[in-house]
């Protein structure tokens, strides 16, 4: 009889341990360590390598197991079988940079319906059931920002032209309808050609400015609405001999674009937070996990930096990287 209870006793340690590995989903909410998981919108990009170390960060602050995935491509299709892939994984809560507006929309409520927490960072999704708390640049302050330095740039005059990523991606087309409606309200003397997509490809962007330079030889600026697009434009710029004529204005600020700007070909960047991004979405992850207040929205800054400032410590601290 004693030794059918002390076999018991031990059993019942052994499941106990087994219960508080946080293998399952919710065992943060039961004291035990919360599993975070970071979806990127692109792998490797600096913009989300940066996002992924203020998240490394803060998780190793609060005491949170952190894993990061990421598609090789802003893709929808190649981000939903990760995200798949994580919801079979069971984690207490899910950072993700949608790739699209509509298309995450479902793979991401099969994630709600299993008990993850969500939290949106960079991007969105239009249903707004989805996503506990939303952490962003304020994209449409930032891409009227980007119009009124260009605008300065090319002296309010001339024809200036966008170049983003795909339609239907949030964060990018909020920079478009920022930018479109400093010009039309502001800049009479700027003749916008509208936007063109290069699907987050520098090649393509690259190509799209060269076609552009052939069709109107005048044109004065360009605003590049992320890295990828700003990469390829300013190696069009700089292939065609155009540099210091054709002014260009790019958002983010990664390694490259960096080199572009003290190189002088590009004349501006707007620099988002990611790592701010990525800490905040971490602490509010914990909060949705553990039945604590989360912020539901959540805007952060943007800073213009130019060649006058790029060397200020205050400013290389918000340079991305693509590692930590």
């Amino acid at each position: 009889m004693r030794k059918a209870v002390a076999a018991l006793g031990t059993l019942l340690l052994t499941i106990a341990a087994c219960g508080g590995q946080g293998g399952q989903s919710g065992q943060g909410g039961g004291g035990g360590q919360v599993r975070v998981t970071l979806v990127q919108g692109l792998a490797g990009e600096e913009f989300y390598e940066t996002m992924a170390c203020g998240a490394k960060a803060k998780a190793k602050e609060l005491g949170v197991a952190l894993d990061v995935q990421g598609p090789q491509k802003f893709d929808p299709t190649l981000q939903t079988p990760i995200v798949n892939s994580v919801v079979a994984s069971k984690p207490d809560a899910m950072l993700i940079a949608p790739t699209d507006v509509k298309a995450m929309i479902a793979p991401l409520t099969q994630a709600k319906q299993q008990g993850i927490k969500i939290i949106l960072v960079d991007t969105v999704v239009e249903d707004p059931g989805i996503g506990l708390s939303r952490i962003s640049t304020d994209n449409v302050k930032g891409g009227a920002a980007a119009a009124k330095a260009l605008a300065e740039q090319i002296g309010d005059k001339g024809k200036a032209l966008v170049i983003s990523t795909d339609p239907g991606v949030s964060t990018v087309d909020a920079r478009i309808k920022g930018f479109e409606e400093e010009i039309k309200a502001s800049h009479p003397g700027v003749s916008y050609l509208g936007v063109q997509y290069s699907h987050n490809d520098v090649g393509e962007a690259s190509k799209i400015v060269n076609a552009a330079l052939a069709k109107d030889p005048d044109l004065a600026g360009v605003f590049a609405t992320n890295l990828n697009s700003a990469t390829g434009a300013g190696s069009a710029l700089q292939q065609a001999g155009k540099l210091g004529q054709v002014k260009m204005v790019g958002f983010d600020a990664g390694p490259a674009q960096v080199k572009q700007l003290k190189d002088g070909v590009v004349q501006a960047l707007i620099a988002q937070l990611p790592g701010d991004i990525g800490a905040k979405g971490v602490e509010q992850a914990v909060a949705a996990v553990k039945g604590q207040q989360v912020t539901p929205s959540i805007p952060t800054d943007a800073t213009i930096v130019t060649a006058q400032n790029v060397d200020q410590p205050e400013v290389q601290k918000i340079l991305y990287k693509a590692g930590c």
